[in-house]
């Protein structure tokens, strides 16, 4: 699913990746663990194709990221990838059901269209007495499902995740993990995650430790 290969990045003088190789196959679900600064969300960004390596190669799903014009990227973003942060970035004046329905109408479906899916993914994530409400009016554990059914909404073949509960309890924190891999059981997705959660990354099918831009 992802193949990364010598992925380099420098901001200014800092080099914050120094050569990362890795690949993740389809339906695997990865955690990336390492000490605050050592790269982790900066990998995440480039794997996920919101930032640009300096050099070095990345394929997702077959199609190499590199070559691609800006609009491609955003159109394989689109389609293939879908993204939840630690703070559900969810947009406070639209509601639960209009949130998740976001990825469909930048892909081109109107809002009547997308709706039935949107719908049938708040029920499956158990908030489908919910659809009218606006982030302001959930929990955070319901503001992160939400974020999850948007990053379901085009059928992504792969998710990332930065910190996804970093900012809950700990019923919600459980709950939220265990719907990753009830996700990858039954739709297949990939997950990538970044996570301080000890919890959380070692029942991930995989742990890759980042320390000083070096996979170790």
């Amino acid at each position: 699913m992802i193949i990364a290969r010598d992925i380099r990045k420098r901001y200014g003088q800092l080099e914050i990746l120094r050569g990362i190789s890795l690949s993740i196959a389809a339906g695997e679900i990865v955690s990336i663990v390492g000490a605050s600064g050592a790269g982790k969300t900066t990998l995440l960004q480039i794997l996920g194709t919101l930032d640009r390596a300096d050099s070095g190669s990345l394929s997702i799903d077959g199609v190499e990221v590199a070559g691609l014009s800006e609009g491609a990227l955003a159109e394989l973003r689109n389609k293939c990838i879908g993204f939840v942060f630690q703070n559900h970035q969810l947009l406070p004046e639209f509601t639960a059901l209009e949130n998740i329905c976001v990825p469909a109408l930048i892909g081109g479906k109107s809002l009547r269209e997308a709706r039935p899916h949107a719908e049938a993914l708040l029920s499956m994530l158990g908030l489908g007495g919910r659809a009218g409400h606006k982030p302001s009016e959930l929990s955070g554990g319901e503001c992160q499902r939400v974020a999850v059914a948007r990053a379901l909404m085009n059928g992504p073949r792969v998710i990332f995740a930065d910190e996804p509960s970093g900012s809950l309890d700990s019923k919600n924190k459980e709950e939220l993990h265990q719907l990753f891999f009830d996700l990858r059981d039954e739709l297949g997705q990939t997950f990538v995650l970044v996570t301080h959660d000890q919890g959380l990354a070692e029942r991930a099918d995989r742990i890759l430790h980042i320390e000083d831009g070096l996979i170790i």
